[in-house]
């Protein structure tokens, strides 16, 4: 058996955690789709994300380098958000999880349906 945690700390239990929201992987799959992006354009290409959760989401993955903020000093203010060296690694991972939920998502719906 595997041991995830010999030192109190579960590494993929924390990534996860930080992943496996609702939002985080899409604002990664939206900004590896389209390079470097202000925020109101990731809001409107994933659409049904409020504007504070998108906020609490952009900030939590620029805390655990994922995701790189700059901001022009112009008026008004320009903030452009693109994925770091770091997220870019993750990147081939995400779309082989896109892929197995696309071409899953039919079986799913069905078993979802035979167990109601």
């Amino acid at each position: 058996m595997k041991n995830f945690h010999t030192d109190g700390f579960c590494p993929v239990r924390d990534v996860l955690g930080r992943l496996g929201n609702k939002w985080s992987l899409l604002v990664l799959i939206t900004l590896n789709a389209n390079g470097i992006m202000r925020f109101s354009d990731i809001h409107k290409s994933i659409g049904d994300v409020s504007q504070r959760m998108l906020t609490v989401t952009l900030r939590m993955l620029e805390s655990d380098g994922l995701v790189k903020r700059k901001i022009y000093a112009e008026i008004p203010p320009r903030v452009e958000y693109s994925l770091t060296s770091r997220a870019e690694s993750l990147i081939p991972l995400l779309n082989d999880l896109v892929d197995w939920a696309l071409q899953n998502m039919p079986g799913i719906r069905e078993s979802r349906n035979l167990s109601v």
